[in-house]
């Protein structure tokens, strides 16, 4: 059974690494840290805790651990890795420098032991439903103890799992405690091959989670800015296809029964808000994307910034431009300059053609037109 496995992980690996590399394309966020996904990148400071959380929701509920570790013991190392961008922007936007946020590898037995050699952990902790053979394997064999938290498990994965019974009976026997969200997860794991005695149920990480500072009142801003009188609701983290048409269709029966409700789409990829932007334009629903303006061009654009800061910035402009130039830039102009000068002064053949058209003749004409005409003749 565990040549199966192998087998379908090796045949996975590239087409899993074609799609990202794929859509790295469009959001270059997939190729950061590619190496990682094969267990390369920096050596980590050892004898650390490392915590795995597959993506944002699984980072949100990890990171009241992170935050309890870092207190009680500031110097710990700490590792907190991910699979997607958008979970590796949510780990680093939490934890700034509390802990190092890379990629987990792909579960070949190659990748993993790379992995293990450059983060070395004392502690395994994997959030929510991430079972992974080799993963755990290496756990095992490195003597590493394996937790599972806020660890949950669905009835229909249960049957996809029974399939390869013995591989994963084997997984689970790595973990040293499986801390179930629930009491029908832990009878689920304990069918899986999980310990009995070493499973317990200890609810969800998630509702431990602390608001940062600032949050309440941020929201209550936003709130009087767009819906200060009328009803709001919110879809967060939301997905492509049937579950935005089924949002689209409850928003327009909650229209239906209060004509004035608000309805604030929160995609789950930053990316897609263009594209949801247009579905909403092809139901007919009338959206808006609020775009912070940059703090540069709203100073340069602020009526109340004062005139002499406007002007001594842009008589400063072309000094910061000159300083800009590189030194092949700086001798062009420098022989431009020495052209000009050269140039014999005057109003040039064409300046009747000129002035005509202004209705005006140049200063140097006015002062000796004569002598110009002279020598014209």
């Amino acid at each position: 059974m565990r040549f199966v496995y192998l087998l379908a992980v090796y045949l996975a690996v590239p087409l899993v690494s074609t799609m990202l590399l794929w859509r790295g394309l469009r959001d270059r966020s997939y190729w950061h840290g590619f190496g990682e996904r094969f267990g390369f990148g920096a050596r980590l400071a050892p004898l650390g805790v490392w915590m795995h959380a597959v993506s944002v929701g699984e980072v949100q509920a990890c990171a009241p651990l992170v935050s309890a570790l870092a207190r009680r013991h500031p110097h710990l190392p700490l590792t907190v890795t991910t699979f997607t961008p958008t979970g590796a922007a949510r780990a680093r936007a939490l934890f700034g420098d509390i802990a190092q946020v890379r990629y987990l590898p792909y579960d070949t037995p190659g990748a993993v032991r790379r992995f293990f050699a450059r983060v070395e952990p004392r502690l395994a902790v994997i959030f929510e439903t991430e079972l992974w053979p080799n993963l755990y394997r290496e756990c095992g064999r490195r003597r590493v103890p394996l937790v599972l938290a806020s660890a949950r498990v669905s009835e229909r994965s249960v049957g996809r799992y029974r399939r390869l019974g013995a591989l994963f009976r084997a997984t689970l026997s790595e973990a040293r405690v499986v801390a179930a969200q629930g009491a029908g997860d832990a009878d689920r794991f304990r069918a899986l091959g999980a310990d009995p005695a070493s499973t317990h149920v200890t609810g969800n990480l998630k509702f431990d989670f602390d608001l940062p500072p600032g949050t309440l009142e941020r929201g209550a801003r936003l709130r009087e800015q767009y819906a200060p009188h009328r009803p709001l609701w919110v879809a967060g983290s939301t997905h492509g296809g049937a579950e935005e048409q089924a949002i689209i269709e409850a928003q327009r029966r909650v229209h239906a029964a209060h004509p004035g409700a608000l309805l604030v789409i929160a995609p789950r990829h930053p990316q897609r808000f263009a594209e949801v932007a247009g579905t909403l334009a092809r139901a007919g629903i009338a959206g808006r994307r609020p775009q912070p303006a940059r703090a540069r061009s709203s100073r340069a654009s602020d009526p109340h910034r004062p005139l002499q800061h406007q002007q001594r910035r842009d008589r400063a402009t072309p000094h910061r431009a000159r300083s800009r130039r590189s030194g092949a830039g700086r001798r062009r102009a420098a022989r431009s300059r020495e052209r000009a000068a050269r140039r014999p002064r005057g109003p040039g053949p064409d300046w009747r053609r000129r002035t005509r058209l202004r209705g005006q003749q140049p200063r140097c004409a006015r002062q000796a037109p004569r002598p110009h005409r002279a020598a014209a003749r």
